[in-house]
């Protein structure tokens, strides 16, 4: 069982993505699949700003899976890269909506 924290931000985010009214389960699975696809958005929309020789390099610093040298990497090779992640995200939310619109 979810806490209910848990239960209020699942009830904001599918008010938000306009999910509100499908079932608890259905809207957490909905949440789940967006929160990959939005994750995967962000993640290349990064890397697309990254300078062609550095993308085997932002790779493995992923692989290594050191969050500190992670963000050290993208701070020093991709300034903003936190604005470019959040428009990817926002973008997806709006696609989502678009969507689910009849």
């Amino acid at each position: 069982m979810m806490n209910p924290m848990q239960d209020e931000l699942t009830a904001l985010i599918a008010a938000d993505l306009g999910i509100k009214d499908l079932s608890f389960a259905e809207q957490q699975s909905l949440i789940s699949q967006f929160g990959e696809v939005a994750l995967k958005a962000a993640t290349v929309a990064v890397v697309e700003n990254l300078p062609e020789g550095k993308r085997e390099e932002f790779a493995t610093l992923v692989q290594a899976g050191d969050p500190a040298a992670l963000s050290e990497f993208l701070n020093r090779e991709v300034p903003g890269h936190e604005d470019v992640a959040k428009a990817a995200v926002a973008e997806e939310v709006k696609r989502f909506k678009e969507f689910q619109k009849p």
